[in-house]
């Protein structure tokens, strides 16, 4: 028998007092510590290692600054809003997440996903607001002001601002929207990182993530395909929205713009070729090549030139405006509105974030700190809703290339804001002729990653039928009925599979391993021998109240035997036999004799005399789980059958002591309990 450790016993009040008291205390050296811990570029940056770190870190960031103008500019399609909120955008997150971030290789800005919610949120309002959802309405100076409804040719929309009634036309109220939902964004994030919640990211598995992550792309693909060719569609909003969308895009086929068309398949052409030859020979570049830059270079020159906006009606980017437009603090009434909204985003935010930020650090072998990383992606969007940026996150593919370009620290993402600034004060309005066809091919040829995954679904299946399900129900839910949707059917999904799994786990009788002391499933493996007089049964999942009766069918059904069928008709025969022995009758009521009658009071099924239960798979037992337990050792000693549990946790001992499963005094523990199942099966072969 092996003796527990005494356990000490710890006042807990002192301890909550001694942590509160700690906490609570300020010297210099823990206000250091924490402003250090607050932005840990103070930490790294004084041991920064240029000559071996500055190269790597100059050329990644350019790179990924030639990557993030084209793809910002694009990215502002599926938000719904002006090109020049895109690049605020991208210039504030990469400078916040250089100095607060604790990962060296992760790449912060916009993301496709995230804009495409921001979008959703964005038009939703925009409708609710009784604005006209055209595209193609005449393109705003971009100062950001409030302006008159005649020089936006839209809708005009009394807002409260600061105490004043103004009116707020089309782009400022959609980029107030977007404003307020990052604000919020972030202030949930920089709760749940006070809070330390970001325990709610394990909720999140791979498979809700990729499904997510494809039915939003199917999403994103859907909403690109009208400017891909040209056609003037109402962009569809609610749920179905990818259907809807598509029945809108074929019965408005015919209108068709044949100079959009020929744009985008001869781009659409020209960047997946790029983008093959670049995967194919990525060992032998040094720098990934810049292929949107030199489309959008190439498409900007041949737009303007060729005159495609006057003579063919190609819809163009128009307007975006130079410099930075001053600061304003995002409107309370509209927080308000979005507060619901904000929760996915900041959830889905965080969470590609820490899980490319984690997957950098063990890829080159130094820590984050995730509860850093929270507050980061946190200030990533609420110090940028003051200058008129939009929600935030970590992107996979600027990732990756950030690495394969010799990226070393965080550095590399101020170059690439210089990048984007550069193009801020100078560069912006050169734009102006860019098709929007142009930029749809940029999104669309974007998300083959995520729309490849496809290929992957038997592979997947082939490892796991029940992930696989989780991954068709999230991507089912997040393309037809909305992303948000999605999220949530997906988390909700994937918790209801692993209660079912539990409720209805494997369950088998187990045979001896010849000429050894190890046992397994009689019905997985050949040659093993059946112990006489002795069934040993294994549970393969902790035992608690929603698969109680699981248990108890799926015991009663592989040893044949269930003791209340048994009792109760042992106590019929018995009850029978004794009325007809008051009557001299020497027949019973069956017709049989009496040692015939003995016969059947004693069925031939029960062929065993001992049940041994495997406990090695169930990790805990609830007040239902030890009343079970109790139950079936009644019943069976009822038969004269002994119940003896072995492999046993120590949670699930604590448990039955608790329980008074071993009884008061713990005396026939050593009787009942057992450290192995051969221990267990010697005891019954003895007794």
């Amino acid at each position: 028998l092996m003796e527990r450790k005494t356990r000490v016993k710890i006042n807990r009040k002192e301890v909550m007092l001694a942590k509160l008291r700690k906490s609570c205390s300020c010297t210099p050296k823990k206000l250091k510590n924490f402003v250090m811990d607050f932005l840990p570029v103070l930490r790294w940056l004084p041991k920064y290692h240029c000559k071996e770190y500055i190269w790597g870190d100059v050329m990644s960031g350019l790179v990924i600054g030639i990557i993030l103008v084209p793809q910002a500019i694009a990215y502002s399609l599926l938000a719904g809003l002006k090109p020049i909120y895109s690049l605020y955008t991208s210039f504030f997150a990469n400078i916040i997440y250089f100095l607060m971030g604790t990962s060296r290789h992760v790449s912060v800005g916009i993301f496709s996903l995230i804009s495409l919610m921001v979008g959703q949120v964005v038009d939703r309002e925009l409708l609710l607001a009784g604005f006209d959802l055209n595209d193609d309405a005449p393109p705003a100076l971009g100062d950001g002001s409030l302006k008159n409804a005649s020089q936006t040719n839209t809708t005009a929309f009394n807002l409260t601002i600061a105490g004043m009634d103004a009116e707020c036309g089309k782009e400022c109220y959609a980029i107030g929207i977007a404003t307020a939902l990052t604000f919020v964004a972030g202030v949930y994030q920089v709760l749940m990182g006070i809070f330390r919640l970001g325990f709610v990211a394990m909720y999140l598995s791979e498979s809700v993530l990729d499904g997510f992550a494809t039915g939003a792309s199917l999403t994103i693909l859907t909403a690109q395909v009208k400017y891909l060719i040209g056609i003037k569609i109402p962009r569809s909003q609610g749920h179905g929205m990818l259907v809807i969308t598509w029945i809108n895009i074929f019965r408005n086929i015919s209108q068709a713009n044949l100079c959009d068309v020929i744009t985008s398949a001869i781009c659409i052409m020209l960047l997946v070729t790029a983008k093959e030859l670049g995967d194919r020979y990525k060992h032998k570049l040094k720098f990934p090549l810049p292929t949107e830059l030199v489309v959008i270079v190439v498409a900007t020159l041949v737009s303007h030139y060729g005159k495609l906006n006057e003579v063919y009606a190609s819809s163009v980017s128009g307007a975006i405006p130079t410099g930075f437009i001053p600061p304003k603090v995002p409107h309370f009434n509209l927080m308000l509105r979005v507060a619901v909204d904000a929760l996915p985003l900041a959830i889905v935010s965080f969470v590609f974030t820490v899980s490319l930020s984690e997957m950098c650090a063990k890829k080159y072998a130094y820590t984050i700190r995730a509860n850093q990383e929270m507050f980061a992606v946190g200030f990533c969007n609420i110090i940028p809703s003051f200058f008129h940026s939009f929600a935030t996150s970590a992107a996979l593919a600027k990732t990756l290339v950030k690495t394969s370009t010799g990226c070393q620290t965080q550095v590399s993402g101020v170059i690439s804001a210089m990048v984007v600034l550069l193009v801020l004060l100078f560069l912006a309005p050169l734009f102006y002729s860019l098709q929007k066809c142009v930029l749809a091919c940029i999104i669309i040829v974007s998300l083959r990653g995520a729309l490849r995954k496809f290929r992957d679904v038997p592979a997947r299946y082939h490892v796991n039928k029940v992930d696989t399900l989780v991954w068709i129900v999230t991507m089912s839910a997040s393309a037809l009925v909305s992303t948000e949707i999605g999220l949530l059917v997906g988390i909700v999904f994937s918790m209801l599979c692993i209660i079912v799994r539990t409720q209805r786990p494997r369950t088998a009788l187990l045979g001896q391993i010849q000429d050894t002391n190890f046992y397994e499933d009689d019905l997985e493996y050949e040659n093993l021998s059946s112990v006489p007089k002795v069934k040993i049964f294994r549970f393969e999942a902790p035992l608690y109240y929603a698969n109680r009766n699981y248990f108890l069918k799926s015991l009663y059904r592989l040893t044949n035997l269930d003791p209340n069928l048994e009792a109760a008709r042992r106590k019929k025969y018995e009850k029978k036999e004794k009325q007809h022995l008051k009557k001299g009758n020497h027949k019973t009521a069956n017709g049989l004799g009496i040692g015939e009658t003995t016969l059947q009071l004693v069925p031939k099924q029960i062929d065993f005399q001992a049940l041994v239960v495997d406990c090695s798979s169930i990790s805990f037992l609830d007040t239902t789980g030890v009343n079970t337990l109790k139950e079936i050792l009644k019943d069976y000693k009822d038969l004269n059958i002994s119940v003896l549990l072995a492999c046993c946790n120590p949670s699930v001992i604590d448990s039955l002591k608790r329980g008074g499963y071993f009884g008061k005094d713990f005396g026939s523990m050593q009787e009942m309990l057992f450290y192995s199942i051969h221990k267990a099966v010697q005891f019954a072969k003895d007794q």
